[in-house]
């Protein structure tokens, strides 16, 4: 299979219509090999009480992006991914703006994947560093879900 960045990016956008993904306004911008990339605005409406990027914000963020980038690597007429795990160290504050988050592959067997996903600032500040498992599943007959 041929790695096709513009296609992988269209696909990533386009299964997030109606999602949570839609609601934070997450947006897939670049991939390659072996990472994705999806950046998120932040304003009130990903804000907690004190006027800050909400934590749960941030994990929503990494989570999509590195169940993303598994669903890249599987066949998706056979399996499908559900993250199992994920940990997060919110490193810095932000008010506006936007975040990057960049996830990478760190172990990728037949059924778990381990990401590290570094959201960042727009002068590359790490704001948090997030790892994410995700388990590996042969897909469920509809009737079966």
């Amino acid at each position: 299979m041929t790695f096709d960045k513009e296609k992988i990016l269209e696909y990533c956008n386009q299964i997030s219509e109606n999602t949570l993904m839609r609601t934070l306004n997450i947006e897939y911008t670049d991939a390659g090999e072996d990472y994705l990339v999806a950046t998120m605005p932040v304003n009130p409406s990903v804000h907690q009480p004190m006027g800050l990027l909400h934590g749960g914000a941030s994990v929503a963020l990494a989570e999509s992006v590195g169940s993303a980038a598994s669903m890249l690597y599987i066949n998706s007429d056979h399996s499908e991914v559900r993250g199992i795990e994920i940990s997060a160290n919110h490193l810095k504050a932000k008010r506006d703006g936007i975040v990057t988050a960049t996830a990478r592959i760190v172990h990728k067997g037949r059924s778990i994947h381990l990401w590290e996903i570094r959201i960042t600032d727009e002068k590359d500040n790490l704001i948090s560093l997030c790892k994410l498992t995700n388990m590996v599943l042969p897909k469920r007959k509809s009737e079966d879900k």
